[in-house]
C-alpha cells in the first residue's frame, strides 16, 4: 500500500484572493489529515496570478500549525532563488515548531520568469555546477557542527531534516542517486522525461547516511468526482488556466466551463495535453484504473497529487474519492498477496 500525499500551490481563485486560498489550504490540508494522505507539500512559484505559495516556508507553518501528524513540507523550495543558510535556517526554525513532521523538497528552477528571477535578486542563473554545491552545502547546516565550525544554522544545526531533491529531468535524478537522497518527479506538468528519470535514479543510487535504498515520489494531477463527466468538467478549470499560460496570461483560476473545445486552438490542445499528460480524471474507478497502470509502470514508492480545482467543496470531495481509491488499491493488493 504505497502512501498517496498532496501538492498544493495555493491556487487564487476568480473572485477571491491570497487568504481565501490559504484559508482553503489549511481546510484541505485538515481534510486529507483525517483521510490519512501521507505529506502535504507545498511549491514555489513567483509572479504568477492564480498561484499564492510564494513565501513557501511560511504557508508550511500555516499548514504545520493546524494539523497534527501529517507531513509537510516544500515541494519544493527552488534553492537558487535563495542562500543556503537562509534554507536551513528557515527549515530549522519549522523543525523545531513542528518536529519529526517537516520535509525539505528542493529544485533547480527559478519557478518563475527570467525577469522575476533576476528582481529575485539571485546572484546566479542556478545553473547545473552551482546546484549541487548549493545542496551539499545545504545539507551541512543540519548537521551536528564541529568545535571550530564559523557558520552554523541556528536553529538547524543537528535536526537533520529530510532533504528530498525534486526534478523534471535526468539532472536532479542523477545527482539524487549519487548523493543517496529521497528523490520527487514533476510529471504533473513535466511528462517527458519521467521513465528515464526513475531509471537513471535507481542505476545512480548509492545508499546514503539519509537512505539506504532508492525512494521515489510520482506527481500526477487528479480531479475525482461522482461521475466522469463531472470530473471532466473540473478539470477545465484546470486546462483553461494552462491555456493562459500558453498565452502568456497569469489569471487567476476560474471556474469550469462547458466546452472546453470553444476555448483552445487545436495547437493549443496538443500543447496543454501533453503537459497534463499525467492527470487522471473521473469517477473513483477511472482514477483507480489509470494509477494502478501508472504505478506498475513506474514502480513509484508514492504519489503526490495536485488537484486544482475551483469549487473548494469539490475539492475536498475529490480528495475523499481519491482516499478511497488508495484503500482499495491496497485492498485489491492484499487479496492478491493472499491468493499467492
Amino acid at each position: 500500500m504505497i502512501p498517496f500525499s498532496i501538492l498544493d500551490l495555493a491556487p487564487i481563485r476568480q473572485g477571491a484572493n491570497a487568504a481565501d486560498a490559504f484559508d482553503q489550504m489549511r481546510t484541505q490540508a485538515q481534510h486529507a489529515e483525517k483521510l490519512g494522505y501521507h505529506r502535504y507539500w507545498i511549491a514555489e512559484h513567483h509572479n504568477m496570478g492564480g498561484v499564492g505559495s510564494a513565501a513557501t516556508s511560511v504557508l508550511i507553518g500555516h499548514v504545520a500549525g493546524a494539523t497534527n501528524t501529517i507531513r509537510v513540507g516544500s515541494g519544493g523550495v527552488m534553492l537558487p532563488n535563495h542562500a543556503p543558510l537562509v534554507i536551513a535556517e528557515q527549515f530549522g526554525t519549522l523543525e523545531s515548531l513542528y518536529p519529526g513532521r517537516i520535509d525539505l523538497g528542493i529544485g533547480r528552477a527559478p519557478g518563475t520568469d527570467q525577469l522575476t528571477a533576476r528582481a529575485l535578486r539571485r546572484a546566479h542563473s542556478g545553473n547545473e555546477y552551482d546546484f549541487p554545491q548549493d545542496v551539499v552545502e545545504l545539507q551541512s547546516y543540519f548537521k551536528i557542527p564541529e568545535a571550530q565550525q564559523a557558520v552554523r544554522a541556528v536553529p538547524g544545526a543537528g535536526l537533520n531534516v529530510p532533504v528530498w531533491l525534486l526534478g523534471s529531468s535526468l539532472f536532479s535524478a542523477q545527482l539524487a542517486g549519487m548523493l543517496g537522497l529521497p528523490y520527487a518527479f514533476a510529471s504533473h506538468f513535466a511528462p517527458d522525461y519521467l521513465l528515464h528519470a526513475l531509471d537513471a535514479y535507481r542505476k545512480e543510487f548509492r545508499p546514503s547516511e539519509h537512505l539506504d535504498h532508492p525512494y521515489a515520489i510520482v506527481g500526477v494531477n487528479v480531479v475525482a468526482a461522482d461521475t466522469d463527466d463531472e470530473a471532466r468538467r473540473l478539470f477545465t478549470s484546470q486546462q483553461t488556466q494552462s491555456v493562459d499560460m500558453v498565452r502568456g496570461k497569469r489569471a487567476p483560476l476560474g471556474p469550469p466551463i462547458d466546452d472546453i473545445e470553444q476555448y483552445w486552438t487545436p495547437a493549443e490542445r496538443l500543447a496543454v495535453e501533453h503537459k497534463l499528460t499525467y492527470s487522471f480524471v473521473g469517477q473513483a474507478e477511472t482514477v483507480r484504473e489509470g494509477l494502478t497502470q501508472l504505478i506498475e509502470q513506474t514502480e513509484a514508492d508514492e504519489l503526490i497529487a495536485n488537484m486544482r480545482i475551483f469549487d473548494p467543496a469539490a475539492g475536498l470531495r475529490a480528495l475523499e474519492i481519491l482516499a478511497d481509491v488508495r484503500q482499495q488499491l491496497a485492498t485489491n493488493k492484499k487479496g492478491t498477496a493472499d491468493v499467492e
